[in-house]
């Protein structure tokens, strides 16, 4: 898994970078072909507490998975990103 995680305004931690890495291994196990991830993590300028946002665009063969989620917190946006992926995951598998 070839991973590039980019961090904008801020810099983020080594527990959080290993907990996005974590849940995005987890995924692997449905999906054993994927190229690349490309992370970003940003905070929001917006006044309200569900300000941090995860992208993350996931490369396979033949097709490109991408979802976006903002929550109160990186890890809970992690946790539905990945949510969110592995739907995408499944219909692409039911597709092939």
């Amino acid at each position: 898994m070839n991973m590039k995680m980019q961090s904008v305004g801020f810099k983020a931690d080594e527990k959080l970078e290993a907990f996005i890495n974590q849940k995005l291994k987890k995924l692997e196990k449905l999906e054993n072909k994927v190229t690349t991830y490309d992370v970003i993590l940003n905070v929001d300028k917006a006044s309200n507490k569900e300000n941090k946002v995860v992208e993350v665009k996931m490369n396979v063969p033949g097709n490109e998975l991408f979802a976006k989620k903002k929550s109160k917190t990186f890890e809970e946006a992690t946790d539905l990103v990945t949510e969110a992926l592995r739907s995408q995951i499944l219909r692409y598998k039911d597709k092939r």
